[in-house]
């Protein structure tokens, strides 16, 4: 219950630490002479922890690699901050809120808020009842489209939660405490004695052969290392990454770290610039005061074990950030390669790899094996870092291995990083990179970081990706096209297009127009007869304003596709993916023939849709899906389906069964193409319970609808004159998938629809 309380005024100046982004600003009179009897406050007190039991799991923990390093215990909690507080009340009526949170011992206190939805106008803030360290404030802005919001460390065993309520917006906010973090390791300065017993950093302990990134041997490295990131999820430093640039380097926040690494991302804190003082080799003490709270998953693969996340926000310009560059090409070219890392969660390391890596498949991935570092190691927390090559680009990021230290010195043994090159392709956005570190489909294989080491040229015209091409063409006739960019500095005015039909020089021809810097065309090829089996394209830029290019490494294009010299059907095998794709396969086959193929797919993409076109001469084919769990994918953990698309429309469509389903589909199943109509209906709900209501589009008057299950059975067909809404009773039909048909004459309309 809440209650008025009277603050009580002492000489206390004390001054602040803005940690994680927060919109400005300071607690109540944060800057005046005052204190208040804590006392007074309502407060969440955890009991004291059995540090005997903890520090026993952590010395066996501590060593294993693989284990993130924990430096808090996490409590679960449900406090309504708004509703246990007391408050203050200003003459206007707007309300400040305190409440207390008191875990004994502490060293650090952070929390997640699994309800998080601050108003317009209203802020938080967070402060140690010493009143050395506070973050805040956080406002509508930090409101996150999943509402929850993690918040870093705060120095000290109690903290005081402060919330600022305008009248205006009086009970229209959400702030409510799932979990809070009892920080049992310090993330302060320690004294002198307790760092010679621990020699460990603000969230964690590396061993000793580990070398700082501002030694001096990371002196050639001082640009990388401001986008690599130490992540903390809850009471765990688990991981690392780093921030990479895209082709349209404009600082969108992507951060490449590990598939292995993946699990509550919303909620992750990012800790920026984590690191002893520069020209401080043996610091064990860096700042927490630079940290971004929260991700978006983007894409993920546990074939590379890549994970690209986009942050919550921008980051900072104060937090001086470097979007690292990249090197798709896969090649066995790399000469020696770094790690910049957080190992056990300690401050920023680097280690060496002043050998070769080689390609390997280890632990079923395609990585980049290291059979031994020759400076520094990587342990756990680790993982995810990037692998730069020696042009300092990166081609890769930790998996997992073996090296560590013993005693002063390295172990000698192996690590690997997962392959940015395969990473960079998959079967769809979700599974792969490139469509979003190349969002203007340049399609080039190398990238300098941003915003420093990106060399601009004058005359400098890039080739960029072909759009819209399968890996298969069912027509004969193919019109490739491909994007034209100008990567340099003067403006584009006209460029030679030079290119290759399967191994012959076709005419070339010259583009005009006009393309400022980071600008981007369309350029249409001639048309081109395919044949049957791989057709090649290569299509190479010369002469830019009849001058000479600058840089040659992004002039020359090239793909291949699988054509057919014979008439083909072009299908469409459409998987919509539960929480857990990775358990889901297909095949069509055709007697021993397999005609395509596809998955697994990544996990907690619930609705992802991925679709892949196949070129199926006449005939009739053998789909087969497959789930290795036994439940299907629909519909106990998401309502995943699989549907097989016709010119004609959908022809088969399913989704729940156990291990595995078979069906037979002919290409010239379903209604006549030229019976489908190009407009459609509204079906609503759907998922639909007992009823289901279409609205039919204008001009369109029905003569009957059917109801078609996925074995093609007709199981409910009513005749209808109607030319509006029509209303369907479903309390007979059991749950599933089926296909509703609106038939007029000639025309017939269809839609999918799930009865749960």
């Amino acid at each position: 219950m809440n209650k008025l309380f009277t603050l009580i005024f002492a000489l206390f100046l004390v001054a602040g630490s803005q940690a994680q982004i927060s919109q400005g600003g300071s607690p109540e009179r944060w800057d005046s002479d005052f204190t208040f009897d804590v006392s007074q406050l309502p407060k969440y007190e955890s009991e004291v922890l059995n540090m005997d039991l903890i520090r026993a799991q952590d010395e066996i923990s501590d060593q294993l690699k693989d284990v993130p390093y924990r430096f808090g215990i996490e409590l679960e909690t449900s406090i309504d901050v708004r509703n246990e507080a007391l408050y203050e009340e200003a003459g206007n009526g707007d309300r400040i809120y305190y409440y207390m949170i008191s875990c004994p011992d502490a060293e650090s206190i952070s929390m997640v808020f699994d309800q998080f939805d601050l108003p317009l106008g209203a802020e938080l803030y967070i402060w140690n009842s010493d009143r050395t360290d506070f973050i805040g404030a956080f406002t509508s802005q930090n409101n996150k489209e999943w509402d929850s919001f993690a918040v870093g460390v705060v120095h000290g065993d109690q903290v005081i939660l402060e919330y600022h309520e305008p009248y205006k917006k009086r009970g229209q906010g959400a702030l409510n405490i799932g979990t809070i973090i009892h920080g049992y390791r310090s993330i302060l300065e320690r004294l002198e004695a307790v760092q010679e017993e621990y020699n460990r950093g603000p969230f964690g302990n590396s061993g000793n052969c580990n070398i700082g990134v501002n030694c001096p041997e990371g002196a050639d490295w001082q640009i990388e290392k401001r986008s690599v990131a130490l992540i903390v999820s809850g009471g765990f430093a688990s991981c690392s990454g780093a921030l990479v640039n895209n082709t349209a380097q404009d600082g969108t926040p992507y951060f490449l770290t590990a598939n292995h690494c993946l699990g509550g991302q919303n909620n992750w804190v990012f800790y920026f610039n984590h690191e002893a003082p520069e020209n401080n080799c043996d610091g064990n003490s860096g700042p927490t005061n630079q940290s971004i709270s929260g991700s978006t998953l983007r894409a993920s693969n546990s074939a590379s074990d890549f994970a690209l996340l986009e942050l919550s926000q921008n980051v900072p310009d104060n937090f001086n950030p470097q979007f690292v560059g990249w090197d798709n090409s896969d090649d066995e070219t790399v000469t020696s390669a770094v790690g910049i890392h957080h190992p056990s969660g300690d401050l920023k390391k680097i280690c060496f790899e002043d050998d070769a890596p080689f390609h390997n498949n280890t632990a079923g991935a395609a990585v980049w094996f290291i059979n031994q570092l020759e400076d520094g190691v990587t342990e756990g927390g680790s993982s995810g870092s990037p692998l730069f090559d020696q042009n300092h680009r990166i081609i890769g990021q930790l998996y997992g291995g073996a090296a560590a230290c013993q005693g002063n010195n390295n172990n000698g043994q192996f690590d690997y990083y997962g392959r940015f090159g395969v990473s960079w392709d998959g079967n769809s956005s979700s599974t792969r990179l490139r469509d979003w570190l190349d969002p203007l489909n340049l399609g080039v294989t190398v990238l300098d970081g941003w915003p420093e080491g990106a060399e601009v040229f004058a005359l400098d015209a890039a080739a960029g990706s072909f759009d819209d091409i399968d890996n298969q063409v069912c027509d004969a006739v193919f019109a490739p096209v491909f994007s034209l960019f100008n990567s340099g500095s003067t403006t584009l005015t006209s460029i030679t297009v030079n290119y290759t039909w399967n191994g012959v020089a076709q005419p070339s021809f010259n583009w005009t127009g006009n393309l400022a810097q980071n600008q981007s065309e369309l350029v249409y090829l001639p048309s081109l007869n395919g044949v049957g089996g791989t057709n090649n394209l290569e299509v190479t830029l010369t002469a830019p304003n009849g001058g000479s290019d600058e840089d040659l490494s992004n002039n020359t294009l090239t793909t291949s596709y699988e054509g057919y010299a014979g008439a083909t059907v072009e299908m469409v095998v459409s998987i919509t993916t539960d929480e857990y794709g990775s358990e889901t396969t297909w095949t069509v086959t055709q007697g021993g023939t397999t005609f395509g193929s596809g998955g697994p797919y990544s996990d907690d993409t619930d609705g992802q849709i991925e679709e892949k076109t196949l070129c199926l001469p006449a005939g009739c084919y053998q789909f087969n899906i497959f789930d290795t769990y036994g439940d299907g994918i629909c519909c106990e953990y998401g309502e995943g389906q699989y549907r097989i698309v016709a010119p004609q429309g959908i022809i088969a469509f399913g989704g729940e069964f156990t291990d595995d389903e078979s069906i037979t589909f002919c290409t010239d199943d379903g209604v006549n193409v030229n019976e489908v109509s190009e407009i459609n209906f509204t079906l609503y709900p759907n998922p639909a319970d007992d009823k289901v209501s279409i609205d039919l589009p204008e001009g369109f008057a029905a003569n009957s609808v059917q109801l078609v299950n996925n074995l093609g059975q007709v199981i409910l067909d009513r005749e209808v004159n109607q030319n509006n809404t029509i209303n369907i009773d479903l309390s007979e039909v059991v749950r599933g998938w089926y296909t509703v048909r609106v038939i007029n004459g000639s025309s017939v309309l269809t839609q999918k629809l799930i009865i749960q």
